[in-house]
């Protein structure tokens, strides 16, 4: 975070209404993912609508979000540890009934605007990224972008086998995998088998840890860039939530709960 006075030193007397606290913009932006009401409903006499607007905006400039994330995934990964030799890619539509750049006509909710998330996980689950898109989008075009955000992750394991619905099941999608040295697991069309057949049922969990936080199952947003960061909020306590109760039977530290969350 930037380092900041609490006060504007160009102010002439010094004395006009100081900064609010970062800590108590983070609680009201936490406030917002989980319940998913609207700015006016959150805010108070501490601050305003308007105020959580721009600091939102002003951490999404800087990307202290993205930086959020990256540091969780950090810690993740060097305790419990990321298993990046199965990637797990799929996606979901959610309501959108407050339109935007990316809201489009969904085939699965009698044509009312919906937005489509491409996501991708690792092999328990945590989700590494997201491509937003119409809910008219099919899956498959939406493969090859998703598993560009990979690149963020650096080296990864030789063998990396891909899992992948019945939407997947095509040609272009296995030569897309090729191309890139990937293994590929994919669903084929016509068979009927439940989705832990493959392991695919982590990234399936994933999508309801997400769809917990009402606003992103329930999407209002219309920029893409604020959808994406209230996504990328959600990943980062995910990955937290996911971190401590997995370190709960390994770790001891200060403040460890008496139970296993």
């Amino acid at each position: 975070m930037p380092e900041r006075t609490v006060c504007d030193p160009g102010h002439p007397l010094g004395c006009h209404r100081p900064r609010i606290s970062d800590r108590i913009m983070f609680d009201k932006l936490l406030q917002l993912l989980r319940f998913g009401c609207s700015y006016e409903a959150i805010s108070d006499t501490i601050c305003s609508a308007t105020t959580i607007r721009g600091r939102r905006g002003e951490w999404n400039r800087l990307g202290v979000f993205a930086r959020l994330k990256e540091i969780a995934l950090q810690a993740y990964d060097r305790i419990v540890g990321l298993v990046l030799d199965q990637i797990t890619v799929d996606g979901s539509i959610t309501k959108a009934p407050g339109g935007g750049e990316t809201a489009r006509r969904s085939p699965v909710d009698r044509g009312k605007l919906g937005l489509k998330r491409s996501g991708m996980t690792d092999g328990y689950g945590i989700p590494l990224g997201r491509i937003l898109a119409g809910a008219n989008r099919r899956d498959s075009p939406l493969l090859a972008p998703t598993l560009d955000l990979l690149n963020d992750f650096g080296p990864l394991p030789d063998d990396v086998t891909v899992r992948l619905d019945a939407g997947y099941d095509s040609a272009a999608t296995r030569s897309e995998l090729n191309d890139r040295g990937l293994h590929s697991q994919i669903a084929h069309k016509g068979v009927t088998a439940p989705i832990q057949a493959s392991q695919r049922w982590h990234i399936e969990r994933t999508h309801a840890w997400q769809n917990a936080f009402h606003r992103l199952a329930r999407c209002y947003g219309r920029r893409s860039n604020v959808i994406n960061a209230f996504f990328i909020l959600a990943d980062a306590v995910i990955a937290v939530r996911s971190l401590i109760r997995r370190a709960w039977t390994t770790h001891r530290w200060d403040g460890r709960p008496t139970r296993r969350p």
